[in-house]
């Protein structure tokens, strides 16, 4: 998804792993280790258990750890070892680590500071904005640079934003802070603590181990079975990340180091390297299906309303455009990756058996599973239905949190130590309260109507610019580290060109919400549960982009033929 951090999930689950404890305790990302899975010094090709950073701050960097018999190049994995700790097989005594950064980045500093003054005090200001306005305007840009170039942490970085909008007296303090009470800003949090009760009570493991158990025989099988898990949980799991991190690749990495797939290894090809790239590929659509599968469809929902495009019934009308282009998409895209990126091993009739003494191993389903169970029934209950009641999505989130917290699934140490969460809420609300500044003082509007006259000049017909506008804002994320920046920088922008080239509004809203899910994995960085799956050692980076920009094109053909016959049935245009 969108490229949350997930912090701190409880780590008190006993394993089969021989890693020593302070090792194990630095491990931020994955609640439940794959069982059974046996890892010792000796192991050359471990698989590296990885960890997220903030969307905005690309946690990527070279590096080679150095054991007995070889040399592991980690390229850009993402690492959550103690290079410190003697029970570290890829530990090198006379290498030391790397201190974490303190203050902001001179250079992207500076080419970000830069940007905002040379709009503010170098660029001519239009005729018809106003002083505040275009002030407003390059204190935004600047921010939009420092979520690409990250001189400091996004939350950081947006709070300067903030100050600065005050200090300048560009923006009250009540108009600046007024994003932070934003129904959807809310929900978005809320979700992160759904995400942890699925990870903290193993219910989401459950789930997708019966699925290996029955559909798990062949490869191809297998990787359905996974699939169809994922569409299962992804309405109640607002999280693309945490279901990767939390349910998925320990499940995938179970299963392709018992058919002796290794990551970092030349054996990667035989399981681990299909069934990951296929899972990655794949949450992009299971993600572009429920309105509620992802938090920056939650986004683009609300700043679609705030340029006047409001979607009656928001849940349902969701589900009944994307849902024939993303269940095609589903069913082609393992049978695409099978042909263009085979796995060595066809069959895996091992799978089901060693799913089934999994769960053996789990026991009985749980009483704060069941919990979690009606929970999330209950809050997709009202999240499809809310509207023909008067409950609100963010009610039906808050009244789903109440009892969780009150059954004891979660207490509020585990909302409190969600970091993300609250990371999310403090630079969200500054993204989204500038931007909603930038429509009512006039600076959208003027923006999409000179896009107008230019595309007018082109005398390109709304299908036409629909297309042109559509990719352009695909393949402009190959610059973003994240999808929720993306769409905070964007979205709004993109969809007043649209709405000022005659494209009909809601098909407009809708189908840039669902490219944003769909360049969730175009890259190894570009969302944050490709990060988690590249983290895991089974893919080359080379793979990445070459699979990604081709499955890109793919689901381009897929979505675009497909949705120009299923959104016209349904009215949109």
């Amino acid at each position: 998804m969108e490229s949350f951090a997930l912090h701190s999930l409880s780590t008190t689950t006993t394993t089969t792993t021989t890693f020593s404890t302070s090792l194990y305790t630095r491990i931020s990302l994955l609640h439940r280790l794959p069982k059974p899975l046996s890892i010792t010094k000796s192991s050359p090709s471990i698989p590296l258990l990885s960890t997220i950073r903030s969307s905005t701050q690309k946690p990527l960097f070279f590096s080679a750890f150095h054991t007995k018999n070889k040399t592991i190049d980690l390229k850009f994995r993402i690492l959550a070892l103690d290079t410190k700790s003697s029970d570290n097989p890829l530990s090198d005594s006379s290498e030391k680590p790397t201190p974490p950064q303190k203050g902001a980045k001179l250079i992207p500093l500076l080419i970000s500071v830069s940007i905002g003054l040379i709009v503010r005090f170098a660029v001519p200001k239009p005729i018809g904005i106003t002083p505040q306005a275009w002030q407003l305007l390059s204190i935004f840009l600047s921010t939009i640079a420092g979520l690409i170039l990250s001189p400091l942490p996004v939350a950081a970085w947006a709070f300067l934003g903030l100050t600065t909008l005050l200090v300048t007296k560009t923006l009250s303090f009540t108009t600046a802070f007024s994003a932070f009470t934003n129904e959807v800003i809310w929900l978005i949090v809320i979700s992160f603590f759904f995400a942890r009760g699925f990870v903290k009570t193993g219910l989401g493991d459950r789930i997708a181990t019966y699925f290996v158990k029955w559909l798990g025989k062949s490869t191809l099988g297998l990787s359905y079975g996974l699939i169809l898990s994922e569409v299962l949980i992804a309405p109640a799991m607002p999280s693309t990340t945490a279901r990767a991190g939390g349910v998925f690749l320990p499940i995938i990495k179970s299963l392709s180091l018992s058919a002796g797939s290794k990551p970092g290894d030349s054996s990667s090809t035989k399981l681990g390297s299909y069934l990951i790239q296929s899972q990655m590929q794949c949450a992009a659509s299971s993600s572009s299906l429920f309105l509620t599968a992802a938090a920056q469809n939650l986004l683009c929902f609300k700043l679609a309303g705030e340029l006047g495009v409001m979607i009656p019934n928001p849940w349902i009308s969701w589900l009944k455009a994307a849902s024939l282009p993303a269940l095609i998409s589903l069913l082609v895209t393992p049978l695409v990756l099978y042909k263009l990126y085979p796995p060595e091993t066809k069959d895996t009739p091992d799978a089901p058996a060693v799913a089934a003494k999994k769960l053996e191993t789990m026991g009985s389903v749980t009483k704060n599973e069941w919990t979690m169970v009606g929970t999330m029934l209950l809050a997709v209950s009202l999240w499809v239905f809310g509207d023909a009641i008067g409950i609100p999505s963010v009610v039906a989130a808050m009244i789903g949190l109440s009892i969780l917290l009150l059954l004891g699934v979660l207490d509020w140490d585990d909302c409190l130590s969600e970091k993300s969460a609250w990371d999310t809420l403090a630079w969200f609300a500054v993204l989204v309260g500038m931007a909603s500044q930038l429509t009512n003082l006039g600076v959208i509007s003027w923006m999409s109507g000179c896009v107008s006259k230019n595309l007018q000049s082109l005398s390109l017909s709304w299908p036409a610019a629909f297309g042109v506008l559509q990719a352009s804002y695909f393949f402009i994320h190959y610059l973003f580290a994240g999808q929720i920046g993306h769409v905070g920088a964007l979205y709004s922008a993109f969809l007043a060109m649209h709405l000022a080239a005659g494209v009909p509004a809601t098909l407009a809203a809708l189908a840039l919400a669902y490219n944003t899910n769909l360049f969730g994995a175009l890259t190894h960085y570009s969302s944050g549960q490709s990060a988690v799956y590249y983290g895991a050692g089974y893919m080359d980076l080379p793979d990445v982009f070459k699979l990604g920009f081709v499955m890109a094109l793919i689901n381009a053909i897929i979505w675009g033929v497909t949705g120009t016959f299923w959104w016209k049935f349904l009215g949109l245009y």
